[in-house]
Parts: C-alpha cells; sequence; structure tokens
C-alpha cells in the first residue's frame, strides 16, 4: 500500500459569502491509495471553524502514513484519526479502493440503487438587493438555500421571495443569531413560507432551543459532527445536516444516518464548498435524505475531470469514473 497526499485549489464562481467571511477559491487535499496498480482517491476540506487548516490536516494524515502502508485496514482507521477531514478523505480512499479493487461499484457494495437527486442551490450572504438578483436568476430552482448573517435577515428573504416565488427556501445562519433575532423573525419567516432553519445560534449556545418555540423545523450543522453529537441533539433539533468533512468519511456518515433516523431525527446531507471528488461519497449517503445540499461543483467555475451531470434541477448518479 503506498498513501499519496497532495493538494489542489479550485476557483469560485464569484465569490462565496457566509456570516464568517467570503472567499474567492476553495483548497483541498487529495488523498490517493495505491495498492497492485489499482488507485483509491478521496479528497477533504480543512475548515477553519473547527481548527483546521491544510497544515494540520497534512500533518494528521502523515503521522499515521507509516501505519497505512504497513497494512492497516479501514476499521482501524476510525480510531487512529478523530472524526474530521483528514479521516474523511482517507476513508473515501479506502472505499474507492475497494469498489476498484473488486471491480463493483459503491452501489452494489452497499446494495442502494442510486437515484437523481435535487440539490439546493445556495445563494451567498449579500445585500437584499443583490439576493433578490440571484433569486430572479436561479427562480427555475426548486430549492434555494440562503446564508444569512443577522442583521438585514428579514429583508434577505423577502427579497429572494419576491425574486423566487415559488421555489423552497430554506435558510443557514451559520451561528449568528441570538434568542431576540430567532424570536422576531420567526413569525415573519413562517408567513414567508421557510420550510427550514440551519444552525440559528452558536452550537455551545443552542440549548437555547429547548425553551423556544420551533414552527419551522431546525436543523443542526455545527452542532452535530458524529454519532456521539446525537446525544445532546434530540431534543433541540428535527433534522441534522451529515457532511462527511465533519464524520470523518462514509463509514461514519452513513452510521449517523442510520442511528439519527432510528431517533427520529430527519436528515440533510451537505458538504463543504469542493469539488465532485467529495460531493460522490455524500451523495451515497444523500440517497433517501429528506434535504440534499450537494452544490459545491454548481459554485465553481472549473470541477474535477468525471465531475457530476445536473439535468433539469437533477444532480445524476455518478460514474465509476469519478469515484467508487
Amino acid at each position: 500500500m503506498k498513501l499519496k497526499l497532495s493538494t489542489n485549489s479550485w476557483p469560485i464562481r464569484g465569490s462565496f459569502t457566509i456570516s464568517r467571511g467570503s472567499k474567492t477559491q476553495v483548497d483541498v487535499i487529495v488523498v490517493e491509495l495505491e495498492q497492485n496498480g489499482i488507485i483509491g482517491r478521496g479528497e477533504c476540506v480543512p475548515y477553519g471553524r473547527y481548527n483546521e487548516s491544510i497544515e494540520s490536516v497534512l500533518a494528521e494524515l502523515e503521522s499515521i502514513q507509516a501505519s497505512v502502508e504497513s497494512g492497516v485496514n479501514q476499521k482501524e482507521i476510525q480510531s487512529l484519526l478523530p472524526s474530521g477531514a483528514a479521516r474523511n478523505a482517507l476513508d473515501c480512499a479506502y472505499w474507492d479502493l475497494k469498489c476498484k479493487s473488486k471491480g463493483i461499484s459503491i452501489w452494489d457494495s452497499l446494495s442502494i440503487t442510486p437515484e437523481p437527486l435535487v440539490t439546493a442551490y445556495t445563494l451567498s450572504l449579500d445585500t437584499p438587493e443583490n439576493m433578490e438578483q440571484a433569486a430572479i436568476e436561479n427562480a427555475h430552482r426548486p430549492l434555494l438555500k440562503l446564508k444569512l448573517g443577522g442583521k438585514e435577515d428579514l429583508d434577505r428573504v423577502k427579497a429572494v421571495r419576491r425574486g423566487a416565488p415559488d421555489s423552497d427556501i430554506i435558510l443557514d445562519a451559520n451561528e449568528a443569531w441570538d434568542a431576540n433575532i430567532y424570536q422576531a423573525l420567526i413569525p415573519e419567516l413562517v408567513k414567508l413560507g421557510v420550510s427550514m432553519i440551519e444552525q440559528p445560534f452558536p452550537a455551545d449556545k443552542d440549548d437555547v432551543l429547548l425553551k423556544l418555540p420551533r414552527p419551522i423545523p431546525i436543523c443542526a450543522d455545527e452542532s452535530c459532527h458524529d454519532r456521539k453529537s446525537l446525544a445532546q441533539i434530540i431534543d433541540r433539533y428535527e433534522m441534522i445536516n451529515i457532511k462527511i468533512d465533519k464524520t470523518g468519511g462514509l463509514t461514519e456518515a452513513l452510521a449517523l444516518k442510520q442511528e439519527a433516523e432510528q431517533a427520529g431525527l430527519q436528515v440533510m446531507v451537505g458538504c463543504m464548498l469542493a469539488s465532485s471528488l467529495s460531493m460522490a461519497p455524500a451523495f451515497v449517503v444523500a440517497q433517501g435524505a429528506q434535504i440534499v445540499d450537494l452544490d459545491g461543483p454548481l459554485l465553481l467555475s472549473q470541477d474535477i475531470k468525471h465531475g457530476f451531470k445536473f439535468e433539469q434541477n437533477r444532480m445524476l448518479p455518478f460514474t465509476p469514473a469519478l469515484w467508487g
């Protein structure tokens, strides 16, 4: 077994802005596992919100390179690395290598029949006027996700609703609200037909949800990483956002999805902004999910070879040339 690490940068179409800042490119790490001339790949996105950087994630992977090359198996990796970007790229590379080595698809491996999925399309945080124009340009999309940031958020939602009167709207506050903002906004958001709100409060302050009305389903993102997160989430949220960069790979993501559904939670499958190589294993988890948010490739001005195809607002199943 050989482990190869590399980095890549993908340019964003325009810029991407959330409550924590803006960026014009996304930096990723690619893991390649080679065995008997067959190569499996996985991609991850180090995320500063979780104290990750390109350098720190590379260091994590380099710290276990000798173990990987000596033959440590995929199951053992789950305990050698914590949930996060490093384990995600490595775990997904193992899955890809296993499928290619056996000459079967990930779908056959998991006994899943893949279906095309409708993904949300994200509108970056901007002025109400600019977000309304973006909504007009994307009014043909069935599901729009709005990045919000506190001040002027109601004006932003109203503007998008004007621009896209027939689209379903979900919101992502990225931990930017407090209880006063929430209570002021909720009645108006109900009138505007908002169907879900993602992570309104900081993860370490989301206990306030225990005391607040929730007429609109609330989804945990920063508050939910892996199965260990579920105990605190169940009474505070109606839904969780599963991202493989948080779970530390497809293995834990599938397990988290199963336990969450058994606990009565709905499932959203999201992504960090990245290429189709990151979306492929997430697309596997997203089969049957209530909300799919895998628009990463749509937000890039350039994507990886053999990337996802989109047809009439549907994300089509990927080919083994991409992954799995």
